[in-house]
């Protein structure tokens, strides 16, 4: 066999493809992956939900080192402001004969206008809301609605896809302690995440239902949106405080007002103050 000192080929190892298409095909297949793993633990927790017992649930969500490590930014307090808003909450909760939940308030020192129905029976209302809120009848409606989410149990559905979050992007680029407990969080307030157009529609029928059996008609229900602030540009009005957990449209208020006229509820009568608890200042504020 003849010695032959030709170098090797340089090209040997190196690919024919172009390295940005590779590194393309890299993002895309890991995009995918991650895709479909979030898909697949949303359908699980899909599938779990009917078998999840309200009693289950609140046993599970009402321990506050679960609810600590969800939102870990919430502190539950018990100021005047606090029972006023329970008390509401529980005559709307009343009108509600099927209701297996121990319903229960808390209010997170936070200025942008929000709320929203965590699993166990736990609904968050915000300092910024409260401040935008000019009639008992605005915030029964707020409230309401989160009880309509727990009536068709959105919010678990919130937390699934927080779950699923999570694991994605733990999987996929997340790690450590820290990264834990921010994932933590995200899944939290993914249960507090927009829901579907069909979500909110059902959510608001059963407010407004709630809202006429409490007062005898449904006004300030709808004007509630009108007292939210309003964004300098679009892109903020998208994401703002409220809108962004509860995406607001034309089609929902018509909607809104649509069912009004077909149930003949009234929505011009007239409009209950604000418990003094609420008008007073935050303590410490």
């Amino acid at each position: 066999m003849k010695f032959d000192p030709t170098l090797p080929d340089d090209s040997a190892n190196v690919s024919a493809t172009h390295p940005l298409r590779e590194a393309a095909t890299l993002i895309v297949g890991i995009a995918v992956a991650a895709a479909l793993v979030f898909v697949a633990i949303a359908a699980m927790v899909e599938l779990l939900i009917p078998h999840i017992s309200p009693a289950l649930e609140a046993r599970i969500f009402s321990r506050s080192e679960v609810v600590a490590a969800l939102l870990p930014d919430m502190e539950e307090s018990l100021d005047s402001r606090t029972a006023a808003v329970d008390g509401l909450l529980d005559r709307l909760a009343d009108h509600w004969p099927d209701n297996p939940y121990m319903l229960r308030v808390a209010i997170i020192d936070d200025a942008t206008p929000n709320a929203f129905a965590f699993p166990g029976g736990l609904v968050a209302v915000t300092t910024g809301l409260l401040s935008e809120i000019a009639s008992d009848n605005e915030l029964a409606f707020v409230l309401a609605h989160e009880i309509g989410h727990f009536r068709n149990r959105d919010h678990l559905r919130g937390l699934g896809r927080g779950l699923a979050f999570g694991v994605v992007v733990g999987v996929f680029g997340v790690g450590g302690s820290a990264g834990a407990a921010e994932l933590a969080g995200a899944a939290g307030w993914f249960a507090a995440a927009g829901f579907s157009r069909d979500q909110e529609n059902a959510a608001d029928d059963f407010a407004l239902a709630l809202v006429q059996a409490e007062y005898g008609h449904v006004g300030g229900a709808v004007n509630f949106f009108e007292r939210l602030p309003k964004p300098d540009n679009a892109i903020e009005r998208e994401i703002e405080g409220y809108l962004s957990t509860h995406p607001l449209s034309a089609e929902r208020i018509d909607a809104m007002l649509a069912l009004v006229h077909e149930r003949g509820w009234r929505s011009d009568g007239p409009l209950t103050p604000l418990s003094a608890a609420l008008e007073a200042p935050a303590p410490g504020g």
